[in-house]
């Protein structure tokens, strides 16, 4: 066989280039491990007025929770009704209470507390995951996630998506990549893993930007990074822009390759949470080649292949 086909990288037993999370919570855990994804119907200072209103201009009516649970539902129900559906899966798996619509630090810190005590306290939970903006961070509540970060596996996921202020604030993000480093700071001051979210195909970035936050992500202390796909989803104003002509969606060809590059650029010992995103079928205006998530996967998996690299190549 070709040794090309062969995968060198030594985070893998799956063939695959780069260190999928999968693969780092088995090894971690000895098992099965799975996120719970869980929705508290929290706001974000980008709604409320309080830095803007409407979001970001990408962002859905659900606050990327479209695959959460029932906020009608209180913590316990929503992750005992989306375990029973996943335990049909994995059966005997583990799992990780994962707050995943809206700004989940966005609010006081005896709510924060309510939320990470009973997810903690939950059945066969190993971790927590908290998805949160960079500004919605204080001394008080990452000292309050450091304590439960003594105790299990606790993630920190936030929201990127670019290093460049001038896209950002073009997308009405409403904070900048300075707002992100100080919440990192924080974030590893007391101790607490961080998962970065970006997002490729941006209006305004062409692929050495896209690079450029590849290579800024890099260099930073992190745990994780997600790559994801710009989605352009109905009743935004995204989707405005894009059926005005503002800006054109990438072709899986070009976001193949791009991924590949940054993938290559990742320090090795980072965990590649996510290398496209999800979007509600129904919702998607485009690009829908998008829709056929495994296809992507594959065709990014080939193409390192392809080229005889893998995560860290550019590293070495």
């Amino acid at each position: 066989m070709d040794n090309k086909k062969l995968s060198p990288f030594k985070y893998s037993d799956d063939n695959k280039r780069y260190q999928t999370y999968n693969y780092y919570l088995k090894h971690r855990f000895g098992t099965k491990v799975y996120k719970v994804p869980l929705n508290l119907s929290l706001s974000c200072p980008n709604r409320d007025g309080s830095k803007g209103t409407g979001g970001c201009k990408f962002c859905s009516s659900a606050l990327s929770g479209e695959f959460a649970g029932d906020p009608a539902q209180d913590i316990k129900t929503q992750y005992e009704n989306i375990r029973a559906v996943m335990e049909k899966k994995w059966q005997g798996g583990l799992c990780i209470p994962y707050f995943q619509s809206g700004s989940n630090t966005y609010t006081d810190i005896g709510t924060l507390e309510k939320m990470l005590s009973t997810a903690a306290a939950l059945e066969n939970a190993v971790g927590i995951s908290i998805a949160t903006r960079a500004d919605c961070l204080d001394e008080e509540k990452c000292a309050l996630m450091g304590e439960y970060a003594k105790r299990m596996y606790f993630v920190c996921e936030l929201g990127l998506q670019t290093v460049h202020d001038k896209t950002a604030q073009a997308l009405d993000r409403c904070h900048t990549y300075a707002d992100f480093l100080k919440g990192c700071e924080m974030l590893r001051k007391y101790g607490i893993n961080i998962c970065v979210h970006i997002i490729d195909g941006l209006p305004g970035e062409d692929h050495d930007m896209m690079l450029r936050t590849a290579r800024e992500i890099a260099s930073l202390d992190l745990h994780m990074v997600k790559i994801h796909l710009l989605h352009i989803l109905k009743n935004t104003p995204l989707e405005k822009m894009y059926k005005d002509g503002e800006f054109r969606a990438l072709e899986l060809d070009e976001y193949v390759n791009i991924v590949a590059d940054q993938i290559e650029l990742m320090p090795e010992n980072f965990v590649i949470g996510r290398i496209t995103g999800d979007g509600a079928k129904s919702d998607v205006v485009a690009p829908l080649w998008s829709l056929d998530k495994f296809r992507v996967i594959n065709s990014i998996d080939r193409e390192l292949c392809r080229r005889g690299t893998w995560q860290g190549y550019m590293n070495d």
